[in-house]
């Protein structure tokens, strides 16, 4: 009897000992993909990340937080993160093409237009002759931003320089405007100093500005617009990971373009159909 009821506790033991090896394993299967983003309203994300475990997928997602645009840049090229989502693809390929990195597309999510606002004028007309105007610094959103200006009247840039104008290719500025470049990031809090400001959609929204009710001028929408189409971006040798495939997959649906349209009030617009 003492044998038998030690052979019993032996089987128990094995059996909870193989069942514990198998939990341990099934944990072990699921892969943690970090990704990139920019500013705090990440609902979309945060909606993929609930809906990747709820369905048991073997991979979850880990936002990385980061308030300014190079950062996911070069998080992803040194292997800090697995992906990135929070640039437009003109940015990410002009950073590939300088730092000679190998940012990867393999999906686009929104087109985010970029808008002009002030505290003190209800439209870019009402701008003062000599007024002041903060746009970002970095070459991409620069360029996005003074073709936003020329769109909006208030400037020309010189038509050669097609997408990638500098401040050094204005070639009109009939009211004199003072164009102020600073840190995208700082564009939204210069407004009280300046007469406007011209601000990134997801650093308009982490200020409490709805561009498409607080903006002055918001950048329209054309076939021009492609190339500031934001992007889901992978190193170049893991573009074909078919785990970055079903994050793709739960991102680009009905459900995220609904919570896209409500937590922005329709300022960013889904692209991937």
């Amino acid at each position: 009897m003492k044998k038998l009821f030690k052979s019993l506790v032996t089987v128990g033991a094995a059996a909870l000992f193989l069942a514990a090896c198998g939990q341990e394993a099934a944990q072990e299967e699921i892969r943690t993909v970090k990704i990139g983003v920019i500013g705090e309203r990440n609902e979309a994300w945060e909606h993929v990340q609930e809906q990747l475990e709820e369905n048991n997928e073997p991979v979850r997602i880990e936002l990385v937080k980061f308030t300014e645009y190079v950062a996911p840049i070069q998080a992803l090229e040194d292997g800090d993160i697995d992906l990135h989502a929070a640039l437009t693809e003109i940015y990410m390929e002009q950073i590939n093409e300088d730092a000679g990195y190998s940012n990867t597309t393999i999906a686009y999510t929104t087109l985010n237009p970029m808008g002009l606002f002030s505290e003190k004028y209800a439209s870019a007309d009402e701008i003062p002759d000599g007024g002041q105007i903060a746009i970002p610094d970095d070459v991409s959103n620069e360029s996005r931003a003074l073709l936003l200006l020329q769109t909006a009247g208030l400037i020309e840039v010189d038509p050669e320089k097609g997408q990638l104008p500098t401040v050094n290719d204005i070639i009109s500025n009939p009211k004199n405007l003072e164009i102020t470049l600073m840190a995208a990031n700082q564009t939204a809090r210069a407004m009280t100093d300046v007469d406007a400001s011209v601000v990134n959609n997801d650093m308009a929204a982490d200020a409490g500005l709805v561009p498409t009710q607080d903006a002055i001028f918001l950048e329209p929408v054309a076939d021009s617009s492609k190339p500031y189409y934001n992007v889901i971006a992978s190193r170049e040798d893991e573009a074909d990971d078919p785990d970055f495939q079903i994050i793709v997959d739960y991102y680009q649906t009905d459900e995220v373009k609904a919570i896209i349209d409500e937590v922005t009030n329709k300022s960013s617009i889904p692209v991937w159909e």
